[in-house]
């Protein structure tokens, strides 16, 4: 028999402070940017652990938790990382994005260099799971790039909650991830690297960034 338990932690409130808090969190999340100028000030370890801790709650497939998550805080990592991703994107911006890709990115006027890489406090490198183990046993893990991906939203969320700029980044191929973190296996691969901290004093956001779609461009009632 499959064993259940009472829902013990719904918190149920009146519709009208329903509405306030929707309202209250849309605006939250409004003010969370994509960064690409960090300041190197420290970020205690202890409000990174939280912020993925809340990541780990993400639905997922059978509940297996396709992910693993890698916190890099030492400069000689970071370093590394820098030096690889920025040799991929120097590629990718000298043509082997396509002309359509490039100008695209040309309003949030972005290149291939990637000093937040060292600058930030935090780099969190998101890797998803084929398969996971449970007492011994491998089992094959279900709806991985949707459970990943949830858990990762949740962790941008997280982030900005606390009150941290962010930023994702994914250079291509991201393999060398996998090596620098020590997951370099046939059952994991990298899906994002999120950078983390605090704006730097000069940090903008471009213009083209802050256009969002209303919501009768994406969203229908029916």
């Amino acid at each position: 028999m499959t064993a259940h338990m009472p829902l013990t932690d719904f918190i149920e409130y009146p519709q009208d402070e329903m509405l306030k808090r929707a309202q209250d969190n849309y605006q939250q999340v409004k003010r969370r940017h994509s960064i690409r100028a960090f300041s190197d000030r420290v970020v205690p370890q202890a409000i990174i652990e939280q912020c993925i801790l809340a990541a780990g709650t993400a639905p997922n497939g059978a509940n297996h938790q396709p992910w693993h998550f890698v916190a890099i805080n030492s400069p000689e990592i970071k370093a590394q990382i820098r030096q690889q991703a920025e040799a991929l994107e120097q590629a990718f911006y000298a043509g082997r994005a396509g002309e359509e890709w490039l100008d695209a990115l040309k309003p949030l006027g972005t290149d291939a260099n990637k000093p937040y890489l060292e600058h930030a406090p935090w780099l969190i490198a998101v890797f998803s799971k084929k398969r996971s183990e449970d007492e011994g046993e491998q089992k094959t893990n279900y709806y991985v790039h949707e459970s990943v991906g949830i858990a990762t939203g949740f962790l941008i969320q997280a982030l900005h909650h606390a009150g941290l700029g962010t930023l994702t980044h994914t250079p291509k191929p991201m393999s060398f991830l996998s090596k620098v973190c020590g997951r370099d296996n046939d059952n994991e691969r990298p899906y994002m690297l999120i950078i983390a901290g605090y704006p730097a004093d000069n940090a903008t956001v471009p213009q083209h960034a802050i256009d969002k779609k209303s919501l009768n461009e994406i969203c229908d009632f029916i």
